[in-house]
């Protein structure tokens, strides 16, 4: 008879998210994932199979909670400009937040490894492809409720909007000074205004 697991899942993901976070996808070893995980090797290989697919599993856990709770802030959002804003700073509170942080940090690993790995671009298409067209009808919105000028490029500020977000976490890679993602998310938003 098969034992149970003995550990949950999507905990193990998030840890995984945390220790890929800190040591990058080539600086994590094996001893920094059973570390980091505090599961037993054979459990790593049998739930998640190898560091490569562990990686994979985390990232695409990290990028599909984050981008579904992005789109349904903007969905129900009665103010398409505030929404936009409210995500903004959500960001930066995580990324100014230590623990939260670690698990943002993974996607520097992941953007590092689009390159050379067709899945993980893939993963990043798709994703791109669903803010993108969410920030638009955002903004369109945003647009017909009088918040936004009409001479602004909405296909262009979307595109910004999405690769704004990833920004913040290489601001945050770089400085640990919150006022330098509080400045960095102002100067996004501010581009709302024109």
């Amino acid at each position: 008879m098969a034992r149970n697991k003995e550990f949950d899942a999507t905990e193990v993901l998030h840890k995984a998210m945390e220790v890929f976070g800190h040591y990058g996808y080539e600086g994590t070893s094996l001893q920094n994932l059973l570390e980091g995980l505090g599961i037993a090797r054979q459990s790593l290989y049998d739930t998640y199979g190898t560091k490569r697919d562990l990686f994979i599993k985390a990232v695409k856990h990290y990028v599909e909670e984050k981008s579904l709770a992005v789109v349904s802030h903007l969905d129900r959002a009665e103010s398409a400009k505030k929404a936009i804003a409210e995500i903004f700073q959500i960001i930066v509170s995580a990324l100014q937040d230590e623990e939260r942080r670690k698990e943002c940090l993974i996607i520097h690993s992941a953007i590092d490894q689009v390159p050379h790995d067709p899945e993980i671009a893939a993963l990043f298409e798709r994703d791109r492809m669903l803010l993108e067209k969410a920030f638009y009808e955002a903004l369109l919105r945003a647009r017909e409720q009088g918040e936004l000028g009409l001479h602004q490029n909405l296909d262009a500020l979307a595109r910004y909007l999405y690769h704004a977000r990833y920004g913040l976490t290489q601001a945050a890679k770089l400085s640990n000074d919150p006022k330098v993602l509080e400045d960095y998310s102002s100067v996004v938003l501010s581009t709302l205004d024109h």
